[in-house]
């Protein structure tokens, strides 16, 4: 059951689809206190009490002991210190031995998550506005109370089975020829390959919607021939429009009143990758109308996918900030800078990006009415990638294109999927990936996955191939890294065959995985769940956090630490052990308990469950050569 508490007037965010009739304040189960400017509500927790959701978010699968924070944050560095992502995704669910419950809080500003860390045994929220739609979910399991909310907020996107297949991107194949030698060296080392990714290099000076003429001729007979290899280009798309006359994208927002504001009704400018750059009021509908109909120039020459960025927004300075910087900067040349005055320069500059100042200073039109950035700061970024997917499945039905974002918010699930951003080559984020897949599914991101093998720092080839491990069971299958960064893709490694094994693996299960999908999509459903949801009367399954169920079938434990052979995997039940490597299939009965199994580089280790079955096709160079109505089952 689902219980609507209303205050104020809350900004319609779209992320509920059936109606709810509001209860007041005073009904509220919880206790709580409501201030000028914020309301704060708490509940107890018993020592037992698992705290899930959260969806993109740092730390464990059970969120207990620390802050979170709902806000959209352009910050690389994903550390357990750090309490925020790229998405704000206000959904959590309490499973105890007693009750369980879910909460979600429909407030597109910053909310504030205190899971047991200041007091271990309380969680307060704190939703900085009085303006805001909170429901209650009840139920008497976990899994009973996803699908609830599920239902509320709509079917999740679906992509076209392509999207399935393995993805190959970096910042940047910047020409035709950087392109074309990525495809030609998978094919020579047999590595399948789906879609190659265009960042932010193939426009023509980093404005959307253009292409770099020099850098891909002939642009629309480049798209056609690489399809007719098999291969989807997925070009970028940035918020920021670049400040050129001339430029028909950024005439027609001036001269329609497009872009957002500031006060007093001039132009909010700001830089990014272009330099100063506006940015369109997505949400104002008609401007989503304009910006969605802009993806048509390049589906007209043969693209069929896209990736959303720099959307949180992203904002590297505005005029004003960097002005000021730069004055405080010249008023302390030829100064002796002791410790004050070095570290005030250095955080001058430091805070320009991303700066609150400069947030507070942008405002939206919704309804006839300015509103400032900070009260809708999280549905920026949705609402950027509900204008490509309305106007794609407006003009092209469901299910034709890819499109995924950086930042989101609940309610663009049903547009796109998403990924976790720009992570490290560090080890502890194949874990990271592992722990925010349930979470990410509980809030109806079904399409997602993590930049495999890390996107920012160097990678290792042990690394890459344990990354890529796990990403063989993620819907999303991208390997991305950044500039300046070591080659990672497949065939740059030694013995890259040990590549084309694991992709292969991917493709053989792709028949699995699009149906378990198609299945938790029409079921609002978990592709991925904590071992707890499935076994909630077993003490080891409650507190396992480095396994997954996958489907109804399948449980996943990738190995995640380096220098190792293997790894410690615990079976809540009698399963079987099977190893998947290229067209190889090793499998052993195991019983319920703890057991050390290998896993070669070259290995994706897999169990069934007892009774359960799997199909497996045989592997092709692209998914639309793959034969679904000929496979095996295990």
């Amino acid at each position: 059951m689902i219980t609507k508490y209303t205050h104020g007037k809350p900004i319609n965010t779209e992320a509920v689809v059936v109606p709810f009739s509001p209860n007041k304040l005073a009904s509220f189960p919880f206790s709580h206190t409501l201030e000028n400017d914020s309301f704060r509500f708490s509940f107890k927790m018993e020592p037992d009490d698992i705290v899930y959701g959260l969806g993109e978010a740092p730390r464990g699968i059970n969120k207990r002991g620390w802050i979170y924070e709902s806000y959209c944050s352009d910050d690389p560095f994903h550390t357990e210190t750090k309490r925020s992502l790229y998405a704000a995704h206000n959904f959590i669910m309490l499973s105890g031995t007693d009750r369980c419950f879910g909460i979600f809080v429909d407030f597109p500003a910053r909310i504030k998550w205190d899971i047991g860390y200041t007091l271990q045994d309380t969680t307060e929220i704190t939703v900085e506005g009085v303006d805001f739609d909170i429901y209650i979910i009840t139920g008497k399991l976990p899994r009973d109370i996803v699908r609830e909310f599920r239902r509320a907020i709509g079917k999740s996107y679906l992509p076209p089975k392509w999207a399935f297949g393995f993805q190959q991107s970096r910042w940047s194949y910047h020409n035709a020829e950087a392109v074309d030698r990525v495809i030609d060296r998978h094919d020579a080392a047999g590595i399948p390959l789906d879609c190659v990714y265009l960042d932010i290099d193939y426009m023509e000076r980093y404005k959307d919607f253009t292409v770099n003429e020099e850098a891909f001729p002939d642009f629309a007979n480049y798209v056609r021939a690489k399809r007719e290899q098999g291969i989807h280009l997925i070009p970028i798309i940035d918020a920021g429009v670049k400040k050129e006359k001339g430029y028909s994208v950024y005439e027609e927002g001036m001269e329609h009143g497009y872009f957002c504001r500031r006060a007093d009704g001039s132009c909010f400018e700001g830089g990014v990758w272009p330099g100063i750059c506006a940015f369109p009021d997505f949400l104002d509908p008609g401007v989503r109308n304009w910006f969605g109909a802009k993806y048509q120039g390049l589906i007209d020459a043969g693209i069929d996918g896209f990736w959303n960025d720099m959307n949180e927004p992203a904002i590297f300075y505005s005029v004003e900030g960097i002005e000021k910087a730069l004055d405080k900067a010249a008023s302390l040349k030829g100064e002796n800078l002791d410790l004050g005055k070095f570290f005030n320069l250095k955080d001058t500059f430091a805070g320009l990006s991303n700066s609150q100042d400069d947030y507070s200073a942008i405002y939206h039109t919704i309804d006839g009415k300015l509103v400032n950035h900070q009260r809708v700061h999280n549905i920026y970024g949705a609402n950027m990638t509900k204008a490509a997917g309305e106007y794609f499945e407006k003009t092209f039905g469901e299910g034709k294109l890819l499109m995924f974002s950086r930042a989101s918010y609940i309610g663009a699930h049903r547009s796109s999927g998403i990924w976790f951003g720009d992570n490290h080559s560090w080890w502890s984020h194949i874990l990271l990936d592992l722990k925010m897949l349930p979470a990410a599914n509980m809030c109806g991101f079904l399409y997602c996955g993590a930049d495999l093998g890390g996107f920012n720092e160097n990678a290792t080839r042990d690394l890459v191939l344990r990354f890529l491990a796990l990403g063989v069971f993620t819907p999303l299958m991208r390997n991305h890294s950044a500039l300046g960064t070591r080659d990672q893709e497949g065939y740059s490694f030694e013995n890259s065959e040990d590549f084309r094994d694991i992709i292969q693996v991917r493709y053989r299960l792709i028949p699995y995985l699009y149906d378990t999908f198609v299945k938790a999509r029409e079921n609002d459903d978990l592709i991925f769940r904590p071992l707890s949801l499935d076994y909630p009367a077993d003490p080891i399954a409650r507190e396992c956090e480095t396994q997954l169920m996958l489907g109804d079938e399948c449980m996943i434990a990738p190995v995640y630490e380096q220098n190792v052979s293997g790894r410690t995997v615990y079976l809540p039940e009698d399963m079987t052990f099977v190893k998947l490597s290229g067209e190889r299939i090793e499998s052993q009965p195991l019983s319920k308990g703890l057991h050390y199994i290998s896993a070669a580089l070259n290995e994706v280790p897999l169990f069934i469950k007892k009774g359960k079955t799997i199909p497996l096709c045989k592997p092709a160079m692209r998914t639309e050569d793959l034969k679904f109505d000929e496979v095996e089952y295990i």
